[in-house]
């Protein structure tokens, strides 16, 4: 639990203050694929359990929902405009569409939230349930505006 404390607390500094914290441009493109990495990581272990590939545990559940809710706050800061003619997975489409991929990022969000709840309760058709919704979130962004 200590862990998970300390992690909020990074994010809520990271998060606020991360634009500022960009020496280069590069440093701003690092910073999102490292969130999104890191939380991908964490969604997955998640999708393993929900796909019957590994046991249900509804800790583990819990803990790497808790992360990817965290996290899912993070990549955003790293979206600036001096990253846009940068080399990344990141298609022209979204820079002319910044507004479309914030409010996708915000229903990422909230989908990330949801299953956090989900994950706090134990139930596993809960999980499933809201990481369908929390998955379709990520593939609509991917789909629409990465590489």
């Amino acid at each position: 639990m200590k862990l998970h404390v300390a992690i909020a607390a990074a994010a809520m500094l990271l998060s606020t203050a991360a634009h500022a914290q960009f020496q280069k441009p590069e440093d701003a493109v690092k910073y999102r694929q490292s969130a999104f990495a890191v939380m991908g990581n964490h969604f997955n272990r998640i999708g393993a359990m929900v796909q019957g590939r590994v046991p249900f545990d509804a800790k583990v559940a819990q803990e790497n929902a808790a992360i990817v809710a965290m996290l899912g706050k993070l990549p955003w800061a790293g979206f600036t405009p001096e990253t846009e003619k940068l080399k990344s997975r990141v298609k022209p489409e979204a820079w002319a569409e910044m507004d479309k991929v914030r409010a996708g990022a915000d229903k990422m969000m909230k989908a990330v939230a949801e299953l956090d709840a989900a994950a706090r309760t134990g139930n596993l058709d809960a999980v499933k349930k809201t990481f369908g919704d929390a998955a379709a979130t990520c593939k609509a962004c991917h789909d629409a505006y990465r590489e």
